[in-house]
């Protein structure tokens, strides 16, 4: 199936999808930049430059929210545009 022959819910999946694999490399990238804040901290301070850490560990941790938020609002679209189930003939 190609870009042009997909649906806008198969499109809106698509994107879900790419937000969660790149929320799960923030979250780990947030993981690995707290651990080597706390074994570095003392001297990242020593030498001026926690501060700079600081405000990247903040962006961070903000774009990991904002992938949250737009993870949850696609999902939400994904649901409206699922087909309405089909009624059982009777």
């Amino acid at each position: 199936m190609t870009a042009d022959t997909k649906t806008p819910l198969e499109h809106v999946n698509d994107t879900v999808l790419q937000l969660k694999e790149m929320r799960h490399y923030s979250k780990n990238n947030v993981e690995l930049l707290t651990t080597q804040w706390l074994l570095f901290d003392g001297e990242l301070s020593k030498l001026k430059k926690a501060q700079a850490i600081e405000d990247l560990m903040s962006r961070q941790a903000e774009f990991h929210d904002a992938l949250e938020a737009a993870i949850t609002d696609l999902e939400e679209v994904a649901v409206s545009l699922q087909p309405p189930p089909e009624e059982a003939a009777g």
